[in-house]
């Protein structure tokens, strides 16, 4: 089948967005395209919304978000083809406007959203190769579990070499001295296992930590190297720069990191991971009942990347992580509500659209089509989602469930959450669905909250109906 043509969207993006001069960054998620705007009142949310292809526009943590779909990363590419963003030193002023906490997103965001496809197929690997095991099917002597393994683990084993380049792309400095800086932490001679006896660095004690797997002391590094690269390009004459400044920056980086940055951001990154496990541990139920409860809104307004770093912290300290196991039943509560209306409703425009959105959630844990489309439109559906998204939660968090590593929840991912509390979190799974989908069946949806001047059966709304299939296919 001929690849989709995405020319005529990702015009009406980028006109949409206030043409490529307006554009201070750019990234995608799973979904979404994430938009850093120079001016956001000469952004047209309405050009966009009437787009079909387009399943929502929101604003939150400092970016102009348009959700797309399972389609996004065609979306960017053609975009990026078509404007060939450069940026330019005009769009820092842009960037002292945000808040503390849409600064933090914002950032948070752009370093991590680019390697999400990665890590999700890391993170399916690892849990088949789970399944594998439970079956008898590999064990871990063997080789070709050995090498699969590799490949599932690799990406968050050297973590802080990809962060370094993601993050030096959102601090912009010099990407491979940033990457030289992460690989110096990662060095096997300077691993806590490979150092007999104590360290110093011009006879100061070096206190030796793992940096396998970690994501804090990294990122604060780049930043770090940012500022100081950009300090040494003034001072530095130019005929020296172009060897002199990535001279000094690894030279002074470098140890920099061993002696203050890693230490004190692993402090950090292991108070960030011993104070949420307390938080849990005190009283799971009510704890991980609040997180399921607004995890909603978070999805809802693309807040939800800015967990990924607790997540790292939890893999790296525990070897598991809970957050996300806690509120992935999300995805199948947002199905469920979709299911519920797909189910009540004798319109076929709407039943089209819910049961295709239906399907995305469950299947490929993409909820947007489902939330935008369907259950937040009309209100009780989404409260419904939340509601059972906290009960399974509360659930999820007594019975200790948890995952190895970075997984979003679908019915093609629940393998991958073997072992503690797997029998409670498949049944919190399960409430979350079914509960959903009878709740808003009977309670949550009827015909009669079509407003009169929506006509789901018109063609603009049946081409949105395809778009939904059309993301389930690509899932």
């Amino acid at each position: 089948m001929a690849k989709k043509d995405y020319t005529h969207l990702a015009k009406n993006i980028i006109d949409g967005v206030g043409g490529k001069e307006n554009v201070q960054n750019l990234t995608h998620c799973m979904t979404r395209l994430r938009f850093t705007l120079k001016d956001k009142s000469k952004a047209d949310k309405v050009i966009l919304e009437k787009n079909t292809e387009v399943i929502q526009i929101i604003e939150a943590g400092g970016q102009f978000q348009v959700v797309i779909g399972n389609s996004v990363g065609d979306v960017f590419e053609k975009i990026n083809q078509l404007a060939q963003f450069i940026p330019t030193s005009q769009s820092e002023p842009e960037e002292k406007k945000l808040g503390l906490l849409d600064t933090f997103i914002n950032t948070v965001s752009g370093i991590f959203t680019p390697m999400l496809g990665a890590m999700c197929g890391a993170g399916m690997l690892k849990g088949l190769l789970i399944i594998c095991t439970t079956l008898g099917w590999l064990t871990p002597e063997m080789g070709t579990y050995r090498i699969l393994y590799a490949g599932s683990d690799a990406l968050f084993y050297f973590i802080p070499i990809f962060l370094a380049y993601t993050a030096a792309e959102k601090f912009k400095t010099d990407k491979f001295v940033a990457v030289t800086v992460a690989a110096a932490l990662l060095y096997p001679d300077l691993s806590v296992n490979s150092v007999e006896g104590s360290l110093t660095f011009l006879n100061i004690p070096v206190v030796l930590i793992s940096y396998t797997n970690s994501v804090i002391p990294i990122i604060l590094s780049v930043y770090v190297l940012s500022k100081l690269e950009k300090a040494l390009k003034r001072i530095i004459p130019d005929i020296c720069k172009r060897f002199l400044v990535p001279l000094l920056s690894i030279a002074i980086i470098v140890p920099l990191t061993y002696l203050a940055i890693g230490p004190v951001a692993d402090i950090a990154g292991n108070a960030l991971a011993t104070g949420y496990t307390t938080a849990v541990s005190i009283n799971p139920i009510i704890a991980g009942g609040i997180l399921g409860l607004v995890w909603p809104v978070a999805v809802l307004f693309g807040l939800h990347g800015a967990f990924i770093p607790i997540v790292f912290n939890n893999l790296a300290k525990y070897g598991r992580d809970t957050l996300f196991t806690i509120t992935g039943p999300n995805n199948m509560a947002q199905a469920g509500a979709a299911l519920g209306v797909f189910l009540k409703t004798k319109n076929k425009g709407l039943k089209a659209i819910a049961g295709s959105a239906a399907i995305s959630a469950v299947l490929a844990g993409v909820t947007e089509p489902a939330i935008y489309g369907v259950t937040l439109k009309y209100k009780r559906p989404f409260y419904i989602g939340a509601i059972f998204s906290g009960i399974a939660g509360a659930i999820v968090a007594a019975v200790g469930a948890g995952a190895p590593t970075l997984l979003g929840v679908s019915l093609l991912t629940l393998p991958g959450f073997v072992g503690q509390g797997f029998v409670g979190f498949l049944i919190a799974c399960g409430i979350a669905y079914f509960g959903s989908a009878i709740v808003t069946f009977f309670f949550g949806f009827n015909d009669s909250m079509i407003e009169e001047i929506e006509d789901v059966a018109e063609p603009e709304n049946q081409e949105i109906a395809t778009t939904a299939n059309t993301i389930v296919e690509e899932a």
